[in-house]
Formats: C-alpha cells, structure tokens, sequence
C-alpha cells in the first residue's frame, strides 16, 4: 500500500466512509491535457516498479498543492510533471508544507499541504484556485474533472481486490453529490457513467467543471474506489488561510 494509506485510514474512521481514494478510475490517460498536475516521487521503487504515491498541482511556478497526509512537515520531496513517470525523468525538488492544524476531524481535517519547489516550473501554466465561498451553492449536475497518477484499475482476484498502478497521469469525469462545510462528495459510480479517484490520487485536483480551477484535492473515498470521491474543498476560510501563506489568492 501506499506510504500515504495509513494516514488515509485513520482519516476515514473519524469520516465514517471507507478507504482511502488514491488512483483515476474509469476514466483515461490525460496525455498533455493537464499538465500542471504532477506526483509525490517515492525514494526508491515499490515492488511493483512504480515510484508515484501522491499527487497534485502546480499552483504558482513554485508552489505544489497537496494533502497533508502525503508527507511530513519539512520533509524534503520530488514531484514529478511527466505523463508516465519512469525512473530517470525529470524531478523537482522541494520542501513539504502541511497545514499545522492538520487532524482526523470529520468536521474540518485541514488535510492540505504545499511542496515549495527550490526553483521554479517553467513551461508549465499553473492551476487556479477558486474564490472564498465559490464552491457552496453548486447546482445538483455539476461536474468535475480529476486527474492523478493513482491505481487505474481494482481486480477482484481469489486473495482479494488487486490495485494496479503504472505512474501514468489518468483522468476521469464525476458528477456532484453534495456539498458541505469542508467537503464535495463526487459520485464515480460507473454504473450512472461517472469515473474517479483511487489509492495514489490523494492530493490531486478535482477541477470544476473544465475549467483550470482546482475546486477540490481527493483525500478519500470507498474501500474499492467504485462510488463516492471524497475531497477537501479549497474555496473554505480555512483552506484559504493556510494558503495564503504560500500564494496570491483570487
């Protein structure tokens, strides 16, 4: 499992939903569509051969938006911007930024962090952030767009459900499902047509609409990643306070 799922899991028990979300589901490769989402880059190699445990965005040339619980306060990391990272590609360096209110509250978990990059990311346009408040009033239908480099495929074999990962950058579209103080719950049921987030996409955007706005980062969903994508809303005061911080805020 991934270095991020235990964090995830302890998250899920205050959330009262199941496992983790990390991977793109039902969905399909990204190819250069999203460049500004990138991956966390593990030191070596799972036994797998993949290197990808989280992901994320590029929002500013220096600043990398993630989940807190993807890393350690002050903990040096590489992401990576390739769409299918193999050993050797092109990393950048930085530092991990957690928000320090970060816990396992259902009410608000400040699960957001930052990676400030040691130089900046040139020839890549960063994400936008939404606007305080933007995101409470979203009509039943809308959707979102998520993207990251997590399992791309939940086998159900003889021991159990197998996740399959490969580092390619996916994509999926989902559907909303409700709205509250801290979070958007996104239906990625592909029973009603929609596709979403599995273990490996902690972190990553779900953008509104087609928009470059990042409304939300996937912090966790159910146990086979087949129905509900859980993410922490970035329009909230409080996520707002923790990046301003970091960024210019629209």
């Amino acid at each position: 499992m991934r270095r991020f799922a235990l964090a995830a899991t302890l998250l899920i028990a205050s959330l009262a939903v199941a496992l983790p979300a990390s991977a793109i589901t039902y969905g399909s490769v990204d190819g250069g569509a999203h460049p500004n989402v990138g991956g966390l880059v593990a030191p070596t190699a799972y036994s797998d051969g993949t290197w990808i445990y989280c992901s994320g965005t590029l929002i500013s040339p220096t600043v990398f938006l993630t989940a807190a619980h993807c890393g350690d306060n002050g903990e040096r990391v590489r992401v990576t911007f390739s769409t299918a990272y193999v050993a050797g590609d092109k990393t950048y360096a930085g530092t991990f930024h957690a928000d320090p209110l970060y816990n396992q509250t259902q009410a608000d978990p400040h699960d957001i962090a930052v990676v400030v990059l040691d130089g900046s990311v040139k020839g890549i346009a960063p994400a936008r952030l939404p606007t305080a408040g933007s995101l409470s009033n979203l009509p039943s239908n809308q959707l979102f767009t998520s993207v990251g480099y997590g399992a791309y495929e939940v086998t159900n074999e003889p021991g159990g459900h197998a996740y399959l990962y490969n580092d390619v950058r996916m994509v999926a579209t989902g559907t909303l499902n409700s709205t509250n103080k801290s979070w958007l719950r996104i239906s990625m049921n592909p029973a009603t047509g929609n596709g979403g987030t599995c273990y490996g996409d902690s972190g990553g955007p779900n953008f509104l609409g087609t928009t470059d706005v990042v409304a939300a980062t996937t912090i966790t969903g159910d146990a086979i990643c087949r129905s509900t994508n859980v993410d922490y809303r970035v329009d909230t005061a409080s996520a707002r306070t923790f990046l301003a911080n970091y960024v210019t805020l629209p």
